[in-house]
Order: C-alpha cells, then structure tokens, then sequence
C-alpha cells in the first residue's frame, strides 16, 4: 500500500498542513514546468533526484552542493520550489535549514521542501512556523515516489507538510517538558482555581469539597512541582508562575 498526504483538518490555517498516513495512491497531477532547485551535497541522492524530478514533470533549473551555491542559485533564478538537504558543507550540522531560512526571508515566493536523515525537531520548528509552501520529510520517504511527488505539489501550492516522525517528537517533547504532567487532573483543576486568586476557602466552595481536602491538594501540588521549601504563600506564587508558563 502506498503512502499518501492526507489533510488535517485541525491544522487549517489557509495552507492546509497534512501529514503521511497509509493510503491509495496520489491524488494530483505534477505541476508541469515548475521551476526547482536543488541541494544535496551527495551526488549520486542530487542526480537521481533531479532525474526523478525531471520525469515527473517539473523543470530542475539548478543543482548546489552546499549552502553558497544553493543561496546564488535561488538569487539568480529564482525557482518555484527548493529542495533542500538540512546537513550540508563545511559542518554538516543545520547549513541547509539555515540556508532555507535566508530564501525563506529573501524570497518568501519560494516554496521549501527540507530533507532530513534524521528528525531535527528543535531547529526545524522556526522555519515551519514561518508560513506557508513549508515542508519538513525524512529522505526515507523519498523511496515512496508517489507520495514523494505528492508533497512537493502540495508545498508547491502553499500548503504545509510534516512528516509524522517530526510530529511524534514534538508530541513526546511536549511531554517531557510539560512541567505539569505530574498533577493529577483534579490537582491540575486545584491549580487553576489558584491561578485565579481564590483562597483554599473559595476553591472549596467552588469544586464542592472540604477546605481540608483543598489542603491536602495544595500540598500535594507543591511537593510533586518540587518547589522550594519557603513560606507557604510563596510557593503558592510560584505554583501559579509554573501554571502560566505551561499554558
């Protein structure tokens, strides 16, 4: 079975952002003539990425081996879409991403398809955020050709394409660094009601349970959050200040 784009319809924003799921086969046509660049420093990907490209319809107007040359070529002849390798010349760490935020910046008519070997979650984030004809994929899904061209219609049109290796990091990042995932959801309810200013009295009134039971709430919410021992209105304070910050 083949892979295809399908769109999610809680992430509609003008360009629809989609994400890889199992399914038929592609569902558009290639966009005949659209002008791409290309940047890959391995030659043998580069070529039979611009060969593949090239069949399916779509005018390779360039080929960079790195940064320098990718920028020169998007500035002298400006092509639909760019295609770039995250890891590049000379250090092969974020060349390629941070080239993409330049034409990002430079040429915001250029749509941008960045290819990763790996999920680079952290630096990834800026550019994807920063509108429409963004796309984010792992090289391995360039062997689904199908789907592989899919996406770079879709980007191509403006829309936003994340794979969804990218999008499982994000969701166990936010996980891990939730600092209120320790709190039970009624603990997580306490906190809010704190937020909001009321004593341990009104939150009592308001959840309809005893003051005493609202204490030991607190109490448990202060200790879990690991707070330091100091008087006890302060560590309110700063159980709120950690509430706030998780929202």
């Amino acid at each position: 079975m083949a892979l295809r784009l399908a769109d999610n319809p809680d992430h509609d924003d003008g360009g629809t952002v989609h994400s890889l799921v199992r399914g038929g086969n592609g569902d558009g046509q290639a966009m005949t003539g659209m002008r791409v660049v290309l940047a890959e420093d391995d030659v043998l990907l580069r070529e039979g990425l611009a060969s593949l490209l090239e069949r399916s319809g779509f005018q390779v107007v360039g080929q960079a081996g790195d940064a320098s040359q990718l920028l020169a070529l998007v500035r002298e002849r400006v092509p639909e879409l760019a295609v770039v390798d995250i890891r590049m010349p000379p250090t092969h760490t974020i060349e390629g991403l941070e080239a993409a935020q330049v034409i990002r910046t430079e040429s915001p008519q250029t749509a941008i398809l960045v290819l990763s070997a790996h999920v680079e979650a952290e630096h990834a984030m800026a550019l994807l955020a920063s509108g429409r004809g963004i796309g984010y994929l792992l090289k391995r899904r360039v062997t689904e050709v199908e789907e592989f061209i899919d996406t770079l219609q879709r980007v191509a049109r403006g829309g936003s394409v994340v794979d969804p290796a990218l999008v499982a990091e994000l969701v166990t990042a936010r996980r891990r660094h939730d600092p209120l995932a320790v709190l039970s959801a009624r603990e997580r309810e306490v906190l809010s009601l704190m937020a909001e200013g009321r004593s341990n009295a009104g939150i009592a009134r308001r959840l309809w349970v005893t003051e005493g039971t609202v204490e030991k709430h607190v109490r448990s919410i202060l200790a879990k959050l690991e707070l330091p021992e100091t008087d006890d209105d302060h560590r309110r304070v700063l159980a709120v200040v950690r509430f706030l910050q998780a929202h």
